[in-house]
C-alpha cells in the first residue's frame, strides 16, 4: 500500500478493577491517567461505568442515587486532571439529566479541561445480569464525533459494539480512532461452555469495525469478579485493517498504551474504498424494524 502522511497519535486504554467504594475507583482512574500521561499518551479512555461496581446485575432502585449531573463530580475532577497533565480524557459516567431520566454517558474531556462533547449511549441491552432498561433512557444526541488534540475521535459504549449503522454513522462524522468502554465478561453458568466463543465474537464484531470503516477501534474493559459475572478484560486495540495492535490479559489490571498512526486511515481507505461505493441510494429498508 501507498504511504499516507504519518500521523502518530499515542493513545492509552485503562483496564481496571472496581471496587464498592466510588472515591477508589474514581482515585483509581486518576492515577492511572497520570500513568498514561507519564508514557506521553495523548488521550486515555477509562472503561463503561468505571465509579463504581456493575451495579445493572439487578434492578434497585436505590443504584439511581450513584448518579451525577453533568458537569459534576467526576467530570470535574477528570477536567482538572486533563489540565494538570495535558491529556485528552474518554469519560464514561452514570448521567443523572434530572429527576428520572438517566443515561450511560462518556464525556470527552479535552486536555485543557474543557468538554469536547457527550455520547449518552444508543442500543440499551435488557440481559439476565445485565439490567439496563431499568436503569438508563436511551441516548438521545446520535451518533457523534469530536474533534481533539489528540485527532478526531468517536465514542461508543459496550452493548453498542454490536451494531455497525453505530460505527458507520460515527466513522462517516469523521471519526478516526472509535473508543468503546465497556463493561463485558462471562457468566459462571456460560463460561466454560460458551465463553471463548463469547470473546471472540465480541473482539470480531469491533475488528469488523475497524475494516468496514477503515479506523482504529480501541475498546478498554473491566476485569475481576463482581457478583456472578467475571468481566473478561481482554482490551484491545484493532487497526484500520482489522489487525490486533495491542491486547490485555483477562485477569489482570493493565494499562494499554498503544501508538496509532492516523495517516493509516487514509492509506487503508485509499486502497479498500467501502465509503466511495456505497449504495445510499438503496440502503432505505435499513430504517426499517423488519423487511417482511
Amino acid at each position: 500500500m501507498a504511504a499516507a502522511k504519518e500521523r502518530v497519535v499515542r493513545i492509552a486504554l485503562v483496564q481496571m478493577r472496581c471496587h464498592e467504594e466510588p472515591e477508589r475507583n474514581l482515585e483509581t482512574a486518576l492515577a492511572r491517567i497520570a500513568e498514561a500521561a507519564e508514557e506521553k499518551a495523548r488521550i486515555v479512555c477509562l472503561p463503561e461505568l468505571f465509579r463504581s461496581r456493575y451495579f445493572c446485575q439487578s434492578e434497585d432502585h436505590a443504584h439511581f442515587d450513584l448518579a451525577e449531573p453533568v458537569p459534576g463530580p467526576t467530570t470535574d475532577a477528570i477536567a482538572e486532571a486533563a489540565r494538570k497533565h495535558g491529556i485528552a480524557i474518554v469519560t464514561p459516567l452514570f448521567e443523572r439529566r434530572a429527576a428520572g431520566i438517566y443515561h450511560n454517558t462518556a464525556c470527552v474531556v479535552e486536555s485543557d479541561g474543557s468538554l469536547a462533547g457527550m455520547y449518552r449511549k444508543m442500543h440499551i441491552p435488557d440481559d439476565p445480569l445485565y439490567y439496563e432498561k431499568f436503569y438508563f433512557t436511551p441516548g438521545d444526541l446520535g451518533f457523534r464525533a469530536f474533534p481533539t488534540s489528540a485527532g478526531n475521535v468517536g465514542v461508543l459504549i459496550c452493548w453498542d459494539q454490536w451494531f455497525p449503522e453505530a460505527a458507520r454513522l460515527t466513522a462517516l462524522q469523521g471519526a478516526e480512532i472509535l473508543f468503546y468502554p465497556t463493561a463485558i465478561g462471562w457468566h459462571d453458568a456460560e463460561k466454560e461452555q460458551y465463553g471463548r466463543g463469547q470473546y471472540e465474537a465480541w473482539q470480531l464484531a469491533q475488528r469488523a469495525h475497524a475494516v468496514a470503516n477503515g479506523i482504529f477501534v480501541a475498546a478498554p474493559n473491566r476485569v475481576g469478579r463482581e457478583g456472578t459475572v467475571e468481566f473478561w478484560g481482554g482490551s484491545f486495540v484493532a487497526g484500520p485493517f482489522g489487525e490486533i495492535v495491542a491486547s490485555a490479559s483477562h485477569d489482570r489490571e493493565e494499562i494499554l498504551v498503544v501508538d496509532c498512526d492516523l495517516g493509516r486511515v487514509e492509506e487503508v481507505r485509499r486502497h479498500w474504498p467501502f465509503l466511495r461505493d456505497r449504495r445510499i441510494d438503496a440502503y432505505q429498508g435499513i430504517t426499517r424494524q423488519l423487511i417482511d
